[in-house]
């Protein structure tokens, strides 16, 4: 790929892998009370005190991934929330019939997500534009 069209990939994935996390965290925010009787009901300890947690993960997270400010580390913290919301929230082998499809599309789904995060902690350069600190210093080492 040429170093021209480099830029602008890094560019496009990070905005389109961000607008779930944005959108979902902003869903939360909007529906808190909906969102944290479904978190108590799946036996989420402090419902309300994780529901805040998630949110803040979701918004700060896609944000930093959108802007392309510390991409490792917001694609490393939202790659290990969206790990545990997988295998808490969709667990589709507890599930029989049209529920059980349900659920394993969202689990898949989210194993393509995990992938896509896992893919922006395995990058050096978050692309252009990107505020991260290696690209506005190129010798400062992120690992």
């Amino acid at each position: 790929m040429t170093a021209s069209l480099s830029r602008y990939t890094h560019l496009l994935g990070r905005i389109l892998l961000s607008v779930i996390f944005l959108f979902s965290g902003y869903s939360k925010l909007t529906h808190w009370s909906s969102t944290a009787a479904a978190m108590a009901s799946a036996r989420i300890p402090a419902a309300s005190l994780s529901l805040s947690v998630a949110i803040l993960l979701e918004i700060a997270g896609g944000l930093a991934i959108l802007a392309g400010y510390r991409t490792r580390l917001a694609g490393l913290l939202l790659f290990l929330y969206l790990a545990v919301v997988t295998l808490v929230f969709h667990n589709f082998w507890s599930y029989h019939g049209a529920a059980e499809q349900a659920q394993a599309i969202q689990f898949l789904k989210n194993l393509a997500i995990l992938g896509g995060l896992m893919g922006i902690v395995a990058e050096d350069d978050a692309g252009v534009p990107s505020r991260d600190p290696k690209r506005l210093h190129p010798s400062a080492d992120l690992r």
